[in-house]
């Protein structure tokens, strides 16, 4: 009768609330390992441009050679290798993503 069918609401409610807070748990985590991914990333490409800076500071030092065309190549070459991390970076944020996206509606 009708407290059978209001049981089943409430239990239909209920599972339709859990499965927001799942979805919502699945979004912030996401959002959290995005974050990271993006520091991490910012972190790294700071350390590489650090030893490339010290790198090519030595290299002045120990050849003497021309410092504007030498700053140019070295610009060049490490806006290159930021390119690729940042080209990385953002390759597997769709891979979490879809993981992601995978997990939550597989539940």
């Amino acid at each position: 009768g009708a407290a059978t069918q209001g049981d089943g609401i409430q239990v239909l409610l209920k599972a339709e609330q859990e499965a927001q807070k799942i979805v919502g748990d699945a979004r912030k985590a996401k959002q959290d390992r995005l974050k990271q991914a993006k520091a991490e990333a910012e972190r790294e490409i700071a350390q590489y441009r650090a030893t490339r800076e010290s790198n090519f500071q030595k290299q002045l030092a120990d050849q003497g050679t021309d410092s504007s065309s030498a700053a140019a190549q070295l610009e060049r070459d490490t806006d290159a290798e930021v390119a690729e991390v940042q080209r990385q970076a953002q390759a597997n944020t769709s891979s979490v993503a879809a993981m992601l996206t995978d997990a939550v509606t597989s539940c």
